[in-house]
């Protein structure tokens, strides 16, 4: 076979390698973990968005944006986000157009754990429904163990924050547009995820491409 033609094949199956989606799970290509903006331009671009286009997130924004929000920074597991006492405890739900999937940092990864559209469940507006990603943040009081009632909310909520900060970022510096939300029937969404006693939602975030102005 000719040389050209042998690594044309090769770099086609490391990319399949690199991005690949079965019934349950999509496997992100690594994070690219350079380049973007200059901090104090985002910072200055950084705002809230309520209009989102159809267009797609591509395998490589989804693995970017997620690692971006909480992903793992470190060889010891600790991540992009700071928690309180290194717990961990904010899990991160993204609402996709095929499905709600749960972000395994370690692995990452996204496991679906519920098939279907979903989006519009993830909140209270309209646009919800629009936003190619919704990220809900669930706290999981399990993992904040001799902590009191309050101080687990104040925690998980400051956790939660530092978490849509770095997609805000991240969002100003690719282009996209994003809105943190607290419009959201947690009973009923908590039901459609199946979560636990333990397990509470602080947040949502939606997240997609502006909607061209007119």
């Amino acid at each position: 076979m000719h040389p050209k033609r042998t690594a044309l094949i090769l770099l086609l199956l490391a990319g399949v390698a690199a991005f690949a989606q079965t019934a349950d799970s999509i496997v992100l290509p690594p994070a690219g973990t350079s380049g973007g903006k200059p901090l104090m331009s985002v910072l200055k671009e950084r705002k809230s968005e309520r209009a989102f286009s159809a267009q797609k997130l591509s395998p490589q924004v989804l693995s970017n944006l997620l690692w971006a929000a909480f992903g793992v920074n470190r060889p010891d597991g600790r991540r992009t986000a700071p928690s309180a006492f290194n717990r961990q405890e904010i899990a991160i739900y993204a609402t996709l157009p095929d499905g709600v999937y749960l972000y395994d940092a370690k692995a990452n990864r996204l496991d679906k754990i519920i098939s279907g559209d979903l989006r519009a469940a993830t909140g209270t507006e309209a646009f919800v429904a629009e936003a190619y990603l919704n990220l809900v943040y669930v706290a999981d009081y399990a993992q904040m163990p001799d902590t009191s009632d309050a101080e687990k909310v104040l925690y998980s909520a400051a956790d939660t924050g530092f978490i849509g900060q770095n997609v805000y970022l991240y969002c100003a510096s690719e282009g996209l547009a994003t809105v943190i939300r607290a419009g959201i029937d947690r009973d009923a969404l908590g039901k459609t995820l199946k979560l636990g006693p333990a397990q509470k939602i602080t947040l949502a975030q939606s997240v997609g491409y502006p909607k061209p102005s007119n």
